[in-house]
Order: C-alpha cells, then sequence, then structure tokens
C-alpha cells in the first residue's frame, strides 16, 4: 500500500516536471541555452525547488548596490532588481573593492555586469549570475 502511493507521487511528479521541460522547450529557441534543475529541499514549505537558468551571456548596465552582505542590482532598462552572485571571484576581496570605490554602504555604482540569470520560480526571486564586470560611474563623483 504504502510503495503504490509513493509511484503514484514519483508519478505525478514526474508529469509536472515533464510538463515543465515541454513548456521550456517550447518557449526557448535554438540560440538560448535553458538550465533547469527541479530538486527537493526538506526546509521549503513545498518541497520542491524550480530553478530556470539562461546560460547564455549578456551584458547588463545599471547600478551595483552593496550592503549588510547583500549585493544588489537595479537594471537601467527594465529597472528590475536582482540579487547578485559571483562564483569567480573571492567575496571577501570583491566587498573591499566595492568599500574602496564607494567608501560607504548603499552608495549605486554604476557597472556593466556580464552574466547570465538564473528564476527560482516558486521563490519568485532572480538572481544574476556574474561573470565579469566593469565599474563605470561612481555615483556622485562626477567622475
Amino acid at each position: 500500500m504504502k510503495k503504490n502511493s509513493i509511484d503514484k507521487k514519483r508519478y505525478s511528479l514526474l508529469k509536472i516536471v515533464g510538463a515543465l521541460l515541454m513548456f521550456i522547450f517550447i518557449l526557448s529557441s535554438c540560440t538560448i541555452q535553458k538550465k533547469l534543475d527541479v530538486s527537493s529541499d526538506e526546509k521549503e514549505k513545498s518541497g520542491m525547488k524550480i530553478v530556470v537558468e539562461n546560460t547564455e551571456q549578456k551584458e547588463y548596465i545599471g547600478w551595483w548596490v552593496y550592503g549588510e552582505g547583500q549585493h544588489i542590482f537595479k537594471d537601467e532598462q527594465t529597472l528590475e532588481e536582482y540579487d547578485m552572485e559571483f562564483p569567480n571571484e573571492n567575496m571577501e576581496e570583491l566587498v573591499e573593492l566595492y568599500l574602496a570605490v564607494c567608501e560607504m554602504e548603499y552608495f549605486p555604482m554604476e557597472c556593466k555586469m556580464t552574466g547570465h540569470l538564473k528564476k527560482e520560480l516558486v521563490e519568485k526571486q532572480t538572481t544574476l549570475i556574474v561573470s565579469d564586470f566593469e565599474i563605470l560611474y561612481i555615483q556622485g563623483c562626477g567622475e
């Protein structure tokens, strides 16, 4: 009896994953690379974490703001805010760089970020995964 209910749950989960994969396949074109991660997490209420990641590198221009341990990027074009991850950088050195340039937390720095977006569908959170960046302008400095 227990095994039958587990099989039904697995079958339902496979149907959901299959439908999501078909949906993503239909929406994506040949030039866009997508990555779908469906994993269970006991800490989350839903028990499922769905992440859609467009792995194609793109340039984003906007403002990088750091404060209280959190890196945020505000896109100049869409005005959307994204959490930021820097997988190729030492985070302590990155914070030191930000504070050396801005001299305080929560001071916007105009930057060009190269990276891709990762969307967590259940939590409705988007993260900018930064592979490279260039500082363009520091707000209030005039140069």
